[in-house]
């Protein structure tokens, strides 16, 4: 190739601009662009089933041929036209490809919700001559709206991970910058092409120029639901926490009933592998290989975890690990860097008041550790559960996540899943106890802060209620 790029896709959604867009860049010299190649209704545009003598058939079965004979047989510089919903398979073999020119074409996602109704109710998606033109105005919902902004963002967030993994970078243009054809021409130089626009291609024509609450029948219902919509995803809550692996040789399995356990550390371990133990024993060791030969060799088998509150669970990592001495170093850590004040390991705190002191500092620290700020790796025991369920999902999504105060009720309901009895009777809890002598409103302030992602996700309240 000539020029840094062999092809270019347009990412784009419906109503944005894009057949403006493409009917300027097919006015380059040397560039062309197919339209929508891998949407699933059609190749290119409406009512066209093959393209480069592959039919919509072939191109379902494989898309590559097709998208190998788009850059084939075309003389200079080919695209095509993608949006969220085309062909899933195309995302990952452009994507990957440092050769293939990302453009990203945006709109204001209530301008495009709007002109998307008015094209459904008119049946006009595009106008080459004013005099035809269609208007119509249209019902705002609320949901369908939040449905339509909720896809575009989820696509943008998917489109700039991929960028910034691979270490590129795209062309972002708006719809109100397809105006300027100085815009338009720094594109034909992003590139790599010689040619230059001198006008705008005036064969497509602005359809519904008008304000926004002027198509609408109802503006009203507008102006009430807007305040609750965020349409910049502004409360998305920045997660920084260090993605983790599956553990999968922390799982557990019965060695007489097909039942898999991943534990969550500092949750009520003892008393789930006791259960567990009850089915004939243990099988442990896994490897991936070795779980997936158990997987297959008991089939109708389940697998869960069992969460439990964010505060007590902290409590319990903080006294069995910290407090006990048994990580050293993430305690000289605590004692040196946050000047937590801690009795010789193992030994017990003089007072309820010197045990929540620490705890508290030990609270902020694990808030820091879910939030990528400290420079210690994050400890299992007081990782966010958020973080380990998604380390067990990127193996195997588990079939039941069981909350610990539900405990004999999720393990009954798994038995009986898998046809084996097995009663459980919950022994006494001395970490609740241990946690309510020294529990008050600055602790779980500071436990809700630390463990937000698990409050938030797992619809966990105050501890004490």
């Amino acid at each position: 190739m000539a020029g840094p790029f062999h092809s270019f896709v347009i990412f784009a959604e419906m109503r944005t601009g894009s057949n403006f867009l493409e009917a300027n860049l097919n006015a380059l010299p040397g560039i062309t662009s197919y339209g929508e190649v891998f949407n699933p209704h059609f190749i290119g545009k409406k009512d066209q089933m093959d393209l480069f003598g592959i039919s919509l058939a072939d191109r379902e079965v494989n898309p590559k041929p097709l998208l190998r004979k788009l850059r084939a047989e075309t003389d200079g510089l080919s695209g095509f036209r993608y949006f969220h919903d085309h062909d899933p398979r195309v995302l990952d073999l452009v994507m990957d490809d440092p050769g293939c020119a990302k453009i990203i074409l945006t709109r204001n996602p209530l301008e495009s919700y709007v002109s998307w109704k008015i094209a459904q109710a008119t049946g006009q998606w595009k106008l080459t001559d004013a005099k035809r033109l269609k208007s119509a105005k249209v019902a705002f919902d609320p949901v369908e709206f939040q449905d339509h902004l909720a896809a575009l963002q989820g696509f943008q967030r998917q489109l700039l991970n991929a960028l910034q993994t691979s270490g590129q970078t795209a062309f972002y243009i708006d719809y109100e910058d397809l105006a300027s054809v100085e815009v338009l021409n720094g594109l034909a130089a992003f590139l790599g092409v010689d040619g230059r626009l001198k006008a705008l291609d005036d064969t497509l024509k602005k359809q519904n120029p008008e304000p926004v609450q002027d198509k609408l029948e109802n503006p009203q219902d507008l102006a009430a639901a807007l305040p609750g919509i965020d349409v910049f995803a502004l409360n998305r809550t920045p997660n920084f926490e260090p993605r983790r692996p599956a553990a999968i040789p922390t799982a557990i399995a019965a060695a007489a009933a097909p039942l898999l356990w991943f534990p969550v550390r500092s949750g009520p371990e003892d008393a789930v592998r006791d259960w567990l133990a009850s089915f004939g024993g243990l099988v442990e060791g896994f490897e991936q290989k070795t779980l997936r030969q158990w997987k297959r060799a008991n089939p109708g088998h389940r697998s869960f975890t069992v969460i439990r509150h964010p505060l007590l669970r902290a409590h319990v990592a903080f006294r069995e690990k910290i407090v006990s001495g048994q990580l050293a170093d993430h305690r000289r850590i605590l004692i040196r860097a946050y000047k937590a004040q801690l009795p010789d390991p193992g030994q017990p705190f003089p007072d309820a008041a010197s045990e929540r002191s620490a705890f508290l500092v030990f609270l902020h620290y694990a808030r820091l550790a879910t939030l990528g700020q400290t420079g210690q790796r994050v400890d299992p025991n007081w990782a966010s559960q958020t973080a380990i369920l998604q380390g067990f999902s990127s193996f195997q999504p588990l079939d039941l996540v069981i909350r610990e105060d539900r405990l004999a009720e999720g393990l009954a309901f798994l038995a009986d899943e898998v046809g084996v009895t097995s009663p459980f009777a919950p022994p006494p809890d001395p970490a609740a106890q241990a946690l309510s002598a020294i529990c008050d409103d600055a602790v779980e302030a500071a436990g809700a802060d630390a463990y937000a992602r698990d409050y938030m996700g797992f619809g966990f309240g105050r501890w004490q209620g």
